[in-house]
């Protein structure tokens, strides 16, 4: 079997990387990423959270979302469904989310790695926690709402107030998670119900909570559409990961005007 023969990739070589793409020390970035994308990297994630850290320094804020969607109700659970005699057993034995020991879920190894590191802290949501490290994590961390938990008084929204920055590591639109914040602002957005346990007053609560009915599925034509408008989006490569560089507040209006036709053009079509 042949291997690959490209050279190793360095928490060095990934700093100098990221700031030919044009992190700067004191920016505020929330991170999405792929690990495999990036090559063989020396220190594995380690290597890349150092990397991201030595780029922006404790004078920025490094973000990235902790999701763990395995701590929702059972009920709305698809891949796979659990039998419905099941739930409750699920409702009343599941762990409390807890921002200190509680893994993510398919977020990638970059994530997971960053949750453990000395300094970050994570927001006590079930389903949709975010960490972050640097100068304005309380900031973005603290007051995070167990209801609409990607809108405005997510750390989503409190970055579009710190005009923060998306940052693509080889991963796509699809799984850019600041999109979402634009869905909180389209009017009378379709919501639903969920639920999960955590922590409240030191005590274990299942609560439910109201959210966004998510569509993701829109976000590559969004962002394929934003990109065709020639808005601002910085990129180049990290390792061998195609990456992008974006400006939150101009990605997140763009998402929310192209929903606000999109929907239009949907009542039309229906009332045809």
């Amino acid at each position: 079997m042949e291997l690959k023969t490209d050279f190793p990739k360095t928490r060095s070589s990934l700093a100098e990387d990221f700031r030919k793409l044009g992190l700067k020390k004191g920016m505020t970035i929330v991170v999405h990423s792929s690990l495999k994308s990036l090559g063989w990297v020396v220190g594995g994630p380690v290597a890349v959270v150092q990397a991201l850290m030595d780029v922006i320094t404790e004078e920025g804020t490094l973000v990235m979302p902790t999701h763990t969607a395995h701590y929702s109700d059972p009920a709305g659970w698809e891949n796979p469904p659990v039998p419905e005699e099941w739930w409750p057993v699920i409702r009343k034995e599941m762990p409390a989310f807890d921002p200190e020991i509680t893994p993510t879920f398919y977020m990638g190894a970059i994530v997971e790695a960053f949750r453990t590191f000395p300094g970050v802290i994570r927001s006590n949501h079930p389903t949709e926690s975010f960490a972050a490290w640097g100068k304005n994590k309380e900031n973005i961390i603290n007051g995070h709402t167990l209801d609409f938990a990607l809108g405005d008084h997510s750390p989503l929204g409190k970055m579009y107030e710190l005009r923060g920055h998306v940052l693509l590591i080889g991963v796509g639109y699809d799984s850019n998670t600041t999109m979402h914040l634009a869905e909180h602002r389209v009017p009378n957005p379709k919501t639903e119900e969920n639920a999960g346990p955590f922590y409240l007053n030191g005590e274990r609560v299942w609560k439910s909570f109201i959210q966004v009915s998510y569509r993701e599925e829109l976000f590559e034509e969004i962002g394929h559409s934003y990109e065709e408008a020639g808005h601002t989006v910085k990129r180049g490569k990290a390792g061998l990961a195609e990456c992008r560089l974006i400006p939150q507040v101009e990605l997140v209006d763009f998402t929310l005007r192209w929903l606000e036709e999109y929907d239009q053009s949907f009542k039309r079509k229906s009332n045809d």
